[in-house]
């Protein structure tokens, strides 16, 4: 089988394409023959040894898969072999890949391989974020830094979906229209000169209940300073560069939070609600409620160009690999 790895993590250039043998699937394993996988932010971060947990050498990148089960291991009782499915699982830069079978759900009839393979992590994060850390009620007003990134374009969705009022932020014209057909009630720039004043005027001429941001950027503290009072403000990663730092009185004076999300935690700690939340995103899916956007999309010999594109933040939505139909 094709395989992407690498023995180090200095450079994109030290991953290479190689064949190797097709794995078998252990005790409580399914095997899955990759249609898909998704590449965000934090899988490129991965690959270069820069994000704050380390891969075990060699690594191959990639955690989401969609595809088809190929075949089980002992100890599961139903065989469902040929079944559309997404995974989580460790190297998804493959033809094919093994996942626990606790991580394997089955793909709506109305999903498709390269949506289902970008799905599972941004969307979980969107709904943990929004429902457990900000307990977003419906008619709050949530701003979305990076609307158009993967991450983000699930925070405007969820939030929608939810019943929020959604302002999404974004660098450039052609994200902003994006963002619009994801169904943003309001787009605004991301120019800091005069930024809250505009913030203001798209909020209706008041302020917001929540800011969802991955970015992390040079607006971190004025969207703070924005925040209604007992507003919250989500972390959800640092895309916009240095990790920005903020005063401890605003949060006081604001009556405001300032809270963290972090979906690899919560779905360590708290396996049985993310489990409970995914069922919720994909009822939601297999209704038409939600149609998650695909971003470009790489042949599997073109992975390098993949993870630089997926570490660039140009990309409108997750960027996908696609492997091969099953």
């Amino acid at each position: 089988m094709k395989k992407v790895i690498a023995e180090s993590l200095s450079s994109i250039t030290d991953y290479q394409l190689i064949e190797t043998e097709r794995p078998s699937p252990g005790e409580g394993e399914i095997l899955i023959g990759v249609a898909a996988c998704g590449l965000g932010y934090v899988d490129s971060l991965v690959a270069l040894g820069r994000y704050q947990v380390k891969p075990a050498l060699p690594h191959t990148p990639g955690r989401e898969v969609a595809g088809r089960i190929l075949a089980v291991g002992a100890g599961i009782e139903a065989p469902r072999v040929g079944e559309r499915v997404m995974a989580t699982v460790n190297g998804g830069l493959a033809e094919y890949a093994l996942a626990p079978a606790a991580e394997v759900r089955p793909i709506p009839d109305a999903m498709t391989f390269a949506e289902a393979a970008g799905f599972r992590v941004n969307y979980l994060t969107a709904l943990h974020g929004l429902v457990d850390r900000a307990q977003l009620q419906p008619g709050e007003t949530v701003v979305v830094f990076g609307a158009a990134g993967g991450l983000g374009a699930a925070g405007v969705q969820v939030a929608k979906r939810l019943g929020a009022r959604v302002v999404a932020v974004a660098s450039s014209r052609e994200k902003r229209a994006f963002c619009q057909k994801l169904g943003a009630d309001q787009v605004l720039d991301s120019e800091p000169d005069g930024w809250r004043e505009r913030l203001r005027a798209a909020c209706g001429g008041t302020a917001p209940d929540v800011v969802f941001d991955p970015v992390c950027g040079p607006l971190f503290e004025p969207a703070f300073r924005s925040l209604h009072w007992r507003g919250r403000h989500l972390i959800l990663g640092f895309t916009g560069g240095p990790i920005p730092s903020l005063r401890v009185n605003l949060p006081l004076m604001k009556g405001a939070g300032l809270i963290g999300v972090d979906v690899r935690q919560f779905l360590e700690k708290e396996r049985a609600r993310g489990h409970q939340h995914l069922a919720r995103l994909l009822s939601w899916v297999m209704e038409g409620d939600l149609k998650p956007p695909v971003g470009r999309v790489f042949p599997l010999d073109a992975f390098m160009e993949a993870l630089e594109f997926a570490l660039s933040g140009a990309g409108l939505g997750k960027t996908v690999v696609a492997i091969a139909e099953p």
